[in-house]
């Protein structure tokens, strides 16, 4: 039906769009004119002053003498340097998803009663409503996993007997239940699109109470539910440095924007879940990884950073890989010298490479990273520095862990949900008012003319 519409309304569609096109294309120069802040940042980089958190910090620069002079980046969860927490709960062999989840949450690290307690609620409240799987997840299976994730989200609205009450009290444990739930939904969404749409195999593995959330992942997502230490390790390394990223980053902003109208915690964290699932936010690791396997075809010696070096200009020219004249992975909005997220993943993306055999792999990453900054500062006018950022490791280490596509960016979502609930509650306990910037209207004003009068 929708296929035939289409074909009927085809053309008129396409004249309608030239409409759109000719009267929504505001010309470049009145945003200068103007003085519009475009993406709320400035030309070097620097972001609008829109709220205050105490959740999450981002650090990339100094001020000295009233200038800003770029430095390694720094981020930091309820004031703990994020370097800091990973050696903690690395050195310990253990977890750290539910233990940074508490932190981010609550504003304080649990003692050692405080975190068991919050794991055995965490694990009790995994569980998804009777019949949810079969009804909601395998009968609209979708090759998205991320509108997936989304319309279960809003979907849960309905199984909750009090949806709309924003007191405190409620809106964390629709966000306790949302964290907790949200691997269980991605991968079972995984799993019925592979099913309806490529005829493999459909198993539903239940999580185990005993395993921590990065391994309840790779146990619900393998058909032998088998895992290595490391690969749980560094997946849950992957969940804690994608937690979080202060009160700007786009999905949590939306978060912000959303809450501040009053309405449910389904709908706003559905609403960061659209913002996230954009190839310019969430679904930039995909790219990397597609980048890279196109570099692997087109170089035919990976140790040659001649070779390398003029792959990397020709993509910058828009002459090779997808024509965007974008190496994926390279810059960040806020760091410039560097990404502390990328800075932490590389020795352990090392390590797992050097166990699954692809230390050459790993070795062009590196190439990479060192010639593009280069690379870029001679083809590209540069306002601020460029380095690696998070996206550059993490979808190497997720295609090391097997991990299919579909799931790059629910993966992110599983560790960013953390974050959303945290700005959530402090929206809606700091009370602020509802978040409307200005618009400038700059199109002509115009006489009516009567409907008959009209050409």
């Amino acid at each position: 039906m929708a296929y035939e519409l289409l074909k009927h309304y085809g053309p008129q569609i396409d004249s309608l769009s030239e409409l759109c096109i000719s009267h929504d294309q505001i010309p470049q120069e009145l945003y200068t004119k103007h003085e519009v802040k475009r993406g709320l940042r400035d030309i070097s980089g620097q972001g609008v002053l829109a709220g205050l958190t105490e959740i999450g910090e981002i650090k990339a620069y100094d001020i000295v003498d009233g200038n800003m002079v770029p430095t390694e980046g720094q981020l930091f969860y309820r004031g703990h340097e994020i370097k800091d927490l990973v050696r903690g709960f690395m050195a310990d062999e253990r977890q750290g998803f539910d233990e940074i989840t508490y932190l981010l949450l609550f504003g304080e690290l649990p003692n050692m009663l405080q975190l068991n307690e919050f794991r055995t609620m965490m694990r009790d409240f995994t569980q998804l409503p009777k019949h949810f799987v079969r009804d909601i997840i395998m009968k609209v299976p979708t090759k998205d996993v991320m509108n997936i994730l989304a319309r279960s989200v809003l979907t849960l609205y309905g199984y909750d007997p009090n949806p709309d009450d924003t007191s405190i009290p409620n809106v964390l444990r629709q966000c306790l239940e949302l964290i907790a739930r949200f691997p269980m939904i991605a991968v079972y969404g995984y799993q019925a699109h592979q099913y309806y749409d490529y005829g493999n195999s459909f198993y539903v593995h239940n999580p185990k109470p005993e395993y921590g959330v990065a391994e309840n992942i790779l146990h619900m997502l393998r058909e032998d539910s088998q895992f290595t230490a490391l690969e749980a390790r560094i997946l849950d390394l992957a969940l804690v440095l994608h937690m979080e990223h202060g009160g700007g980053n786009n999905s949590t902003f939306t978060t912000h924007v959303v809450s501040s109208s009053g309405t449910d915690t389904y709908s706003a964290v559905a609403a960061s879940l659209g913002s996230l699932k954009g190839p310019r936010h969430g679904g930039a690791n995909v790219k990397v990884t597609m980048m890279f396997d196109d570099m692997k075809l087109h170089i035919r010696d990976w140790t040659d950073e001649d070779e390398i070096r003029d792959y990397l200009k020709r993509i910058l020219n828009r002459e090779a890989f997808d024509r965007s004249g974008l190496i994926y992975g390279m810059g960040h909005a806020v760091y410039s010298l560097s990404d502390p997220r990328a800075d932490i993943f590389r020795s352990f993306v090392r390590k797992l490479s050097d166990a699954k055999g692809e230390h050459q792999a790993f070795e062009l990453y590196e190439r990479v990273e060192r010639l593009a900054p280069k690379v870029i500062a001679e083809e590209r006018r540069m306002y601020k520095g460029v380095s690696a950022n998070v996206d550059f490791y993490s979808g190497f280490v997720y295609e090391l862990l097997g991990l299919p596509p579909e799931l790059y960016t629910p993966i992110f979502a599983i560790a960013r949900i953390v974050g959303w609930s945290a700005h959530r509650i402090e929206e809606l306990i700091s009370n602020g008012k509802i978040i409307r910037p200005a618009y400038k209207a700059v199109g002509e004003k115009k006489e009516y003319v009567p409907l008959k009068e009209r050409r």
